[in-house]
């Protein structure tokens, strides 16, 4: 498999090696800071959960009142470890009290380093203990009821209310789809708190919230018994609370979560400091948890030509790779992101597709790969939209991708109904099961299209990610190297949560999550580089 393309090893080994660096630059400048989410994600693991009498999630009203009073810096674990020995109370009832205006978090008493750091300890070997027990769980379902071939057919619901989201998401797994994945409602990525409790009136997707993820996680497991495999369940861990929402699925046991600051930074305009310091600690989680992440390198080829910025889609996975180890996510929990996006009037499209995809499989042997369908060139004619699904397909199951996103033939023109699933689906099934072994059973010619394109795309991508190193992560951004979308290091949404540690700042659960993955405490790492 690795020889194929005849990719020079040298030359995966540089861009690698540039991604590193990068990413471990990344790592030192975001070491230092904490931010509101990941505080509302230390809460929600102490237990706090819930909304007050306006509806504001407690986490919120927990770390605003903190906040208000400067001193998050320390961390919220701290100040609710005092607050709930001197009361004797759980963090649910202290934060309930918070809410009330009936405690003042600052003026409990203070305690030791020694005693907060036993009593955090424990709280998080029990919060911990919990998501393994729902890991535990998924791997006894795998045992026991077994999964589709890979790749994973993925499909998506979509309807704004929970309980019609269970009708479609059933339907769709009787007609084989491996992994449901439920969009969130429009804009909620921008919102800096979590909706509470089941939800029915979302716009274009339904509210990710702890009780709707519940909700669908029971749905799933029934209809798996029904038809005799497990059933993954997707949603979406990113934007301003990208790590509470990875709490919130590692408790009720989702499968697979879109968890990519750079998709939150370029698509979303979210402060790149901001959601870089949220993504380190909600791929601790989903690694722990056992979640596959998808990135969205797919998406930069819906602003910029897929010919042309290849490239950038290959740098990007890179750096996605090596930010992600450092998180403790293994190369099998990554679901990098890739897209089948050429314009169908380009001559030999196929080829230049079958190149890239192969490319990516090879250069990342280990990881899922979420391949995209095609969306960009599609044009509201069904008989030819079907057509390039196939072509997606095709390319998909010779290249050997982990989880395929199945290109709908109505695309371009609505929400897909679910006959238009079906249509998907069997699309899927009939190009899978009769070319499941043809990439086995072809070479690619030594120094033709295919191997040249590749080839072509790699050269460039190290480049990008050598200039990317000498120049810093964050002026890359700044210029519009991805996506030909520019953002600035202090501006987008978000940067007003990012809060400096101070110097006694403590979170038992990064701490946990650290040990539980044998990932160096944060004193331990040093790089010694100088610019980002």
């Amino acid at each position: 498999m690795n020889e194929r393309l005849h990719l020079d090893p040298q030359k995966i080994n540089r861009g690698r090696e540039a991604a590193r660096k990068i990413a471990e630059r990344i790592d030192q400048f975001i070491a230092p800071l904490t931010t509101v989410a990941v505080e509302r994600t230390v809460a929600r693991l102490f237990g706090i959960d819930g909304v007050d009498d306006e509806y504001i999630p407690l986490p919120n009203r927990v770390v605003d009142h903190l906040l208000e009073q400067g001193v998050l810096g320390r961390g919220v674990a701290p100040w609710l470890i005092q607050a709930m020995m001197h009361e004797g109370q759980d963090a649910q009832t202290i934060a309930e009290r918070v809410a009330q205006g009936a405690l003042d978090l600052t003026k409990v008493p203070t305690r030791s380093e020694e005693e907060l750091h036993r009593f955090g300890g424990q709280l998080a070997d029990q919060q911990l203990d919990r998501i393994a027990e729902n890991r535990k769980k998924r791997d006894e379902y795998l045992a026991t009821l077994g999964e589709g071939k890979k790749p994973y057919l993925y499909v998506i619901v979509a309807t704004g209310d929970i309980y019609e989201d269970v009708v479609q998401a059933r339907s769709a797994a009787r007609q084989g789809a491996d992994i449901i994945a439920v969009i969130r409602s429009t804009g909620q990525s921008l919102i800096d708190y979590v909706p509470y409790g089941a939800t029915r009136e979302g716009f274009g997707g339904t509210y990710a919230t702890q009780e709707n993820f519940r909700i669908m996680r029971q749905a799933l497991d029934e209809v798996g018994e029904e038809v005799g495999r497990y059933i993954r369940l997707c949603n979406y861990c990113s934007g301003l609370c990208m790590p509470e929402i990875a709490v919130m699925g590692a408790l009720e046991r989702l499968d697979v979560m879109l968890n990519d600051a750079l998709y939150g930074i370029l698509f979303r305009d979210i402060n790149m400091q901001r959601t870089l310091i949220d993504q380190a600690f909600s791929r601790m989680i989903n690694s722990y948890a056992g979640i596959i992440i998808n990135t969205g390198e797919d998406n930069y080829l819906t602003t910029a030509d897929a010919v042309e910025a290849a490239h950038t889609v290959l740098a990007s996975q890179f750096i996605n790779e090596q930010i992600a180890l450092l998180s403790g996510l293994p190369e099998e929990q990554m679901g990098l992101g890739h897209a089948f996006e050429m314009s169908p009037e380009l001559e030999d499209g196929f080829l230049f597709e079958l190149a890239q995809a192969q490319m990516a499989r090879q250069i990342f042997p280990n990881a899922l790969l979420k391949y995209m369908p095609p969306t960009k060139h599609m044009t509201g004619n069904i008989f030819k939209g079907h057509i390039q699904d196939a072509l997606f397909n095709l390319v998909s199951v010779m290249t050997g991708q982990g989880i395929q996103l199945l290109g709908m033939m109505t695309e371009a023109m609505h929400t897909p109904h679910i006959h238009d699933r079906q249509l998907a689906i069997e699309n899927a099934q009939y190009v899978f099961n009769n070319a499941r072994n043809l990439g086995e059973e072809i070479q690619f010619r030594s120094g033709g299209k295919i191997e040249k394109r590749a080839q072509e795309v790699l050269d460039e991508a190290v480049q990008l990610l050598e200039d990317v190193q000498e120049t810093g992560f964050f002026e890359a951004i700044h210029r519009g190297t991805f996506a030909d979308v520019k953002r600035a290091l202090d501006g987008g949404k978000g940067l007003v949560g990012v809060i400096r540690k101070s110097v006694d700042y403590y979170n038992p659960m990064e701490q946990g999550l650290r040990n539980r993955l044998q990932l160096p405490s944060r004193e331990e790492v040093s790089y010694g580089y100088g610019s980002y």
